[in-house]
């Protein structure tokens, strides 16, 4: 199902930028993310963005080839309607690549992200794009090649730069299909990063790690650590999810958050925007966000196909639900304290607000 646009979107969208409270910049990019665009740059583009409101250019990683889509690249023109809303300074193919530098803080890289474990292998999730990708991403298990995939990495950076000015790496993959195989890669990575005098903490983005000898194990040999708890959607796991994640019931995720934290380890989660219906979704969000120390990395759906148009709820189709949601998150994250790191997520409900105040700190 094609996310549903009439022939005024531009006055649609400004009236519900008002109603909700939304500054028209965020309203404009969760547009962005639940339309794509219309251009046949591949499936998924990387764009260097220029908004009228913001000094620097914005990376965001939407779908393309969108003929539904009421955006569209015209030269350098990110258009609606006849209107320019902003200027596209770079437009490349999105592929897999092996890691990445993120969070430039206006002098050092802050962060990076790892993809060791073969994406291209992965069996994935019926609504992840990574299938649609050009895959550059040997299977990384020796210390060896974990070092060379570091050594790339450290080619990147500016002069000056360290890797150990890296306060987070973050390892990114959908191939350890058990508990015991994912911790020996995380021992095996902070093992590589110390003989390299690189300190951080290391975050994983899974669901296999689930019991409290794996988190006290990890606690010891690992920390420190986040673990960002692949959650995804609460409705038809079967058919969305693959086996490893499907196995984990929505209802024992809240006890397994409060495992690891009990073992001292930082916790957060995933969440795809767009798969639930309303109430389910905003049910489980309220589930799962008390037992957080992170703010969850909360995404939009992107369709990137026909078939992909199809899994998104019915309700979703309209933008109100994105803003509705995202205002109850809002209410029940900002009063912990609880804030978005606008680096940590390509596709959020969050970009230049939070709760009503702006939203600062590195975007890429």
């Amino acid at each position: 199902m094609t996310a549903t646009v009439d022939s005024t979107a531009l006055a649609r969208w400004e009236s519900l930028a008002s109603d909700y409270d939304v500054a028209w910049t965020d309203l404009l990019l969760i547009a962005l993310n639940v339309h794509g665009i219309r251009t046949p740059a591949g499936a998924r583009v990387r764009i260097d963005l220029r908004l009228p409101t913001e000094p620097e250019p914005r990376l965001i990683v939407v779908p393309s080839g969108r003929p539904e889509s009421p955006f569209e690249l015209v030269g350098d023109a990110l258009v609606v309607e006849g209107r320019t809303v902003a200027a596209a300074e770079r437009v490349v193919a999105d592929d897999a690549v092996p890691g990445y530098l993120r969070c430039w803080d206006g002098e050092r890289w802050r962060a990076a992200t790892l993809n060791p474990n073969s994406r291209s292998r992965c069996t994935g999730c019926a609504f992840c794009p990574t299938t649609l990708e050009d895959a550059v991403d040997p299977r990384l298990r020796l210390d060896d090649e974990i070092a060379a995939l570091l050594a790339g990495l450290a080619a990147e950076l500016p002069p000056g730069g360290s890797l150990a000015d890296l306060t987070e790496v973050t390892i990114s993959t959908g191939c350890f299909h058990t508990e015991a195989a994912a911790l020996d890669h995380l021992r095996t990575v902070r093992r590589v990063l110390s003989d390299h005098g690189i300190h951080p903490r290391i975050g994983l983005l899974s669901s296999v790690l689930r019991s409290q000898e794996a988190f006290d194990a990890i606690a010891r040999e690992v920390g420190p650590f986040l673990l960002y708890l692949t959650a995804e959607c609460t409705s038809r796991r079967d058919i969305l999810l693959k086996e490893s994640k499907a196995s984990l019931r929505p209802e024992e995720m809240p006890a397994l958050l409060a495992r690891a934290r009990a073992a001292g380890l930082d916790t957060s989660f995933t969440y795809v925007v767009g798969l639930d219906p309303y109430v389910e979704m905003r049910d489980f969000l309220l589930l799962l966000l008390p037992q957080v120390t992170v703010f969850p990395s909360i995404q939009v759906y992107q369709s990137h196909t026909p078939l992909m148009d199809v899994l998104r709820s019915p309700d979703a189709t309209d933008l109100s639900y994105y803003l509705r949601i995202r205002r109850e998150v809002e209410d029940r994250c900002s009063v912990r304290g609880l804030v978005p790191e606008r680096w940590r997520c390509y596709r959020p409900l969050w970009y230049t607000t939070y709760a009503g105040l702006p939203l600062t700190g590195p975007s890429r």
